[in-house]
């Protein structure tokens, strides 16, 4: 089979790179006779480069121009072969991409299946900087990703998985592809935490999702297999700066050599000096902001970030680099750069008790899991906290 876009990029050269093509070549899929004004609205392209796109697409027989412009056969068998769109629910995959609220009455089942899966996934570890997201906020960053066209066909990568959001994504392409038998993506998982990866490949065994998971400790750089292989990735790294850096050098090294590519960073709202000091590390990457959703993520129990987090697009160019491509062996997490030694007071005997990096337990959620050395309750009140 012709690949399209290949084609018709050596011949336009677009600074934009690949991705406007396909995007181009869908729009056409699924809205036959659409004017060229409208699709280089749709795309973000001026009207001259649309019109040079169509006319290459033309010559290549993917498209033709009648009212408008639309799919011609084989253009049709590409968009459905090689870009995974054949046996989509056409129905539901419109409904969720241009109507925001759609999903919570169209993916009910799905987002009761979540709350099942959610309910039982293992404890978070808060010295790996970990938290629990929602249910919604794991499906939302499933629908982004899918409005954005980096869901269907592509290869995906959850750098840390904590959340669940591969097992969101797996659900819902499971929804959106009636048979059972239609692999419409590949998703992979890399994470240090064997817990959380032994869960998922239950989970994906179980609904029969297209999840494979890895281990390895990120400090390291990723095995070669996974290396230049990803469409966009997905990671909620520590909140450091050196926590952020390190985790988008990981998947930036998993990602093809493309420009236009997603990257979808969670991260907390920080400071102006330290978005400032984020930003600088995204344009030392090669990096630039398509979009920034504030309050888009939700997590219990995580006051300290007060509870939301912000969602960062982030798209590749030409100079997209991984950082940090050696080995890191700095301070990552944030119980590493801010050591504090905290003492609780036991709400049922007054025993204080300190927890820091240095002490008797390390977190809070030991204590708790263990108990008041004197009575065993699990209430505890802070009462100081001061630096290690």
């Amino acid at each position: 089979m012709k690949n399209y876009i290949e084609e018709t990029y050596k011949q336009v050269h677009l600074q934009e790179g690949q991705r406007v093509i396909e995007q181009f070549l869908i729009e056409c899929y699924f809205h036959p006779d659409i004017p060229t004004k409208e699709l280089a609205r749709k795309v973000l392209l001026p009207v001259p480069v649309a019109t040079a796109i169509k006319k290459e697409l033309i010559k290549a027989g993917a498209v033709e121009q009648a009212n408008g412009v639309r799919c011609t056969t084989s253009g049709r068998e590409y968009v459905e072969k090689a870009l995974g769109y054949g046996g989509l629910n056409h129905d539901l995959f419109q409904k969720l991409i241009s109507e925001d609220e759609a999903w919570k009455a169209e993916l009910a089942d799905v987002r009761t299946s979540m709350e099942e899966i959610f309910s039982a996934r293992p404890q978070v570890d808060v010295l790996l900087d970990q938290s629990k997201c929602t249910v919604e906020t794991s499906m939302r960053r499933a629908l982004l990703c899918l409005r954005d066209q980096a869901l269907l066909g592509k290869k995906i990568l959850c750098v840390g998985d904590d959340d669940l959001v591969s097992v969101a994504l797996g659900l819902l392409l499971k929804r959106l592809y009636p048979s059972a038998e239609r692999q419409a993506a590949r998703i992979d998982v890399v994470d240090i935490d064997q817990r959380f990866l032994q869960y998922i490949e239950a989970i994906a065994a179980e609904h029969q999702l297209p999840i494979t998971c890895h281990q390895a400790d990120l400090r390291k750089p990723l095995p070669k297999r996974l290396h230049g292989k990803y469409d966009c990735f997905f990671t909620d790294p520590p909140y450091t700066l050196s926590g952020m850096s390190l985790f988008l050098s990981r998947g930036i090294s998993a990602l093809q050599k493309q420009k236009g590519l997603s990257i979808y960073l969670s991260f907390a709202h920080k400071s102006p000096d330290f978005t400032l000091a984020m930003q600088r590390e995204f344009v030392r990457a090669g990096l630039t902001v398509r979009e920034v959703i504030s309050h888009f993520n939700e997590y219990e129990a995580a006051q300290m970030i007060g509870n939301r987090g912000q969602m960062i697009v982030l798209t590749t160019t030409e100079m997209t680099t991984p950082g940090i491509p050696q080995a890191f062996h700095d301070a990552l997490y944030t119980g590493e750069e801010k050591q504090t030694l905290r003492t609780y007071r036991c709400k049922r005997c007054d025993e204080a008790v300190r927890v820091g990096a240095k002490a008797a337990f390390k977190t809070i959620e030991e204590l708790k899991g263990r108990g008041c050395p004197r009575c065993k309750n699990t209430i505890f009140k802070l009462v100081s906290r001061k630096n290690a």
